[in-house]
């Protein structure tokens, strides 16, 4: 199965949700890929070593490589059981430029490259998931994204102007490509909570909501990435439990 995390705005948290989230599905003894597909501000490289990265995404997209050659086990030190492979976006100067500056031509065909991998990835190498991190908003990357998922989790604040966003953009992009199409709450005050508090948001939104994660001041301040691993009963990792037990 492949999963996109997008959002309409940056800054929604859904590079912490799709690491953590890999986290739990590998050690729920699944095998894992993340891919890092935000490249116009790539972070995944800041959270994994980069030492032993070779080659890149933006390579396999260019026709240098195969998936292959990207892809890092990077199961040690933040998974007991399965395996999370990564495969990161380049995060040089260079690299960014040369994306933003790819033609309609080039954005086709690397839409071709992103659907191959749901042959490459499930059945060749035998991977469970694979998750696609995604740049915010309607980039050709993400659109891609999500065009080649088969679950997409649309991750909001309850921001006013998040929340008008990713209301147009669900009507605008989700129901041209008809995708099986969830929403994640996060940074959700606790004085909105529980779920069932938001349900006039959740009318707006006209698709199904997943969770809500509250914002803790914790979670916010650490500088901890693999919070799933490392504070297993913190609500942040029970919550993103129940999404990965939705998604199973």
């Amino acid at each position: 199965m492949i999963i996109t995390f997008h959002s309409y705005k940056g800054g929604t948290g859904k590079t912490l949700l799709s690491v953590n989230l890999a986290i739990i599905l590998a050690n729920r003894g699944k095998k894992v890929c993340l891919l890092d597909l935000d490249f116009s501000a790539p972070s995944l490289h800041t959270i994994f070593k980069t030492a032993d990265f070779e080659y890149w995404l933006n390579d396999y997209l260019n026709r240098v490589c195969e998936i292959d050659s990207v892809l890092r086990d990077c199961s040690s030190g933040c998974v007991a059981n399965g395996q999370l492979f990564v495969g990161l976006a380049n995060p040089s100067s260079e690299a960014i430029r040369d994306i933003a500056s790819k033609d309609r031509k080039w954005e086709m065909e690397a839409l071709g490259r992103l659907l191959s991998l749901k042959n490459s990835l499930l059945e060749k190498l035998n991977f469970d998931y694979v998750i696609f991190d995604t740049s915010p908003g309607l980039k050709y990357s993400s659109i891609n994204a999500v065009a080649s998922a088969d679950v997409v989790l649309v991750v909001t604040t309850l921001d006013k102007s998040d929340m008008k966003g990713t209301q147009r953009m669900i009507q605008d992009l989700y129901e041209l490509f008809e995708r099986k199409t969830a929403v994640v709450f996060n940074k959700v005050p606790f004085d909105f909570l529980p779920l069932e508090n938001l349900e006039r948001k959740i009318e707006l939104l006209q698709k199904p909501v997943v969770a809500a994660i509250p914002c803790s001041c914790d979670i916010l301040a650490a500088e901890e990435y693999f919070l799933a691993s490392k504070k297993p009963n913190h609500v942040f990792t029970k919550t993103l439990q129940k999404i990965a037990a939705t998604i199973e």
